[in-house]
């Protein structure tokens, strides 16, 4: 388990039916410097090892237009003979043929949860998984862990009372084989928390784990906020 006090932390679990398998020997532990902002850092990873890194981009020159020497011209003499004058011939007309209406923009979908669910399916879809569909008990448990880290001042993924994950998301009835979990805190849109998590490889790689069928997430908004928790699982 991986985490930051202000940024994010990434959890995953291989494979297991609930609160056996996420024993010390199948937790790869990374480092847990507090960061003042996930978005410009890397958060550490999940329950499975992931080497944090971050991006470079660099800039393509670009090319400059090369200059043309200029032509000179001698004027030409004037006539002085009149030049018979010619009837305007009409010009054909023509029938344009109508091209296809643009099609409207989708709109975004509706709603802070709907729109998380359909920004991981966007990035999912580039790396080549399916998508994920939304599950209401793993939405049950992202969102009571997002108002316990409020509630509480807590950001971590096992709560003061020792539940990790597995524990929650048992809890609420979602009998899994693998599970994962995202946190963060402070960013104020789904975007925004999506950039933060996709640029720390350790949440990454758990939006990105083509093995997970089902998301739920849970956003508390207030003060020091928002806490964000996204819940990824396979059922059984």
């Amino acid at each position: 388990m991986a985490v930051c006090l202000a940024g994010g932390g990434a959890w995953y679990v291989g494979t297991g039916p609930g609160g056996g398998s996420h024993d010390g020997d199948t937790v790869a532990e990374a480092p847990t410097t507090p960061v003042t902002d996930l978005a410009a850092t890397a958060a550490s990873p999940a329950l499975s090892p992931s080497a944090s890194a971050s991006a470079s981009r660099s800039a393509s020159p670009s090319a400059s237009p090369s200059k043309s020497p200029s032509a000179s011209r001698s004027p030409s003499p004037k006539r002085t003979t009149p030049a018979p004058t010619r009837k305007p011939q009409p010009r054909p007309t023509r029938t344009a043929t109508g091209a296809p209406p643009a099609q409207p923009a989708q709109p975004a979908p509706a709603g802070t949860v709907a729109q998380v669910i359909a920004l991981v399916n966007q990035e999912r879809s580039k790396a080549g998984c399916g998508p994920v569909t939304g599950d209401s008990q793993l939405d049950a448990a992202a969102q009571a862990h997002s108002d316990d880290m409020a509630a509480r001042n807590f950001f971590e993924h096992t709560n003061p009372d020792g539940k990790d994950p597995g524990d929650r998301i048992t809890a609420a009835g979602y009998r899994w084989s693998t599970y994962g979990e995202n946190i963060a805190r402070g960013q104020q849109s789904p975007q925004s928390v999506m950039d933060s998590w996709m640029n720390s490889p350790g949440h990454r790689a758990n939006i990105l784990n083509c093995a997970f069928k089902n998301l739920g997430v849970g956003v508390h908004k207030g003060s020091g906020g928002p806490w964000w928790t996204q819940d990824f699982g396979t059922r059984m």
